[in-house]
């Protein structure tokens, strides 16, 4: 039990933060995915990673989707169950 608890604690370190990877825009313009799924992240960490980006011109949300649901998996220890949350959002910078 306790070692579930060290593995959890290491995940939640390692995904508390927004991620952000460079993609393009349906009329051709330099644009940015940026993810923040997780149950220790939300729409505002998207909303700050995007400001870090695109700093002081601003930027425009051209997609923003969002999902819940749940996880089970088991072994011989027994099952083990969560929800999984999906939030990703599409910006590109204002000129």
């Amino acid at each position: 039990m306790r070692t579930v608890a060290i593995y959890l604690s290491i995940v939640v370190c390692l995904c508390g933060c927004a991620t952000a990877s460079k993609t393009y825009t349906p009329d051709g313009k330099e644009g940015y995915s940026i993810t923040c799924s997780g149950s220790a992240l939300n729409w505002g960490m998207c909303y700050e990673k995007a400001g870090d980006i695109c700093g002081a011109k601003g930027y425009e949300v051209l997609a923003k989707s969002g999902d819940q649901g749940a996880m089970f998996s088991g072994n011989q220890f027994g099952l083990y169950g969560g929800s999984v949350i999906n939030r990703n959002m599409i910006i590109k910078c204002k000129n």
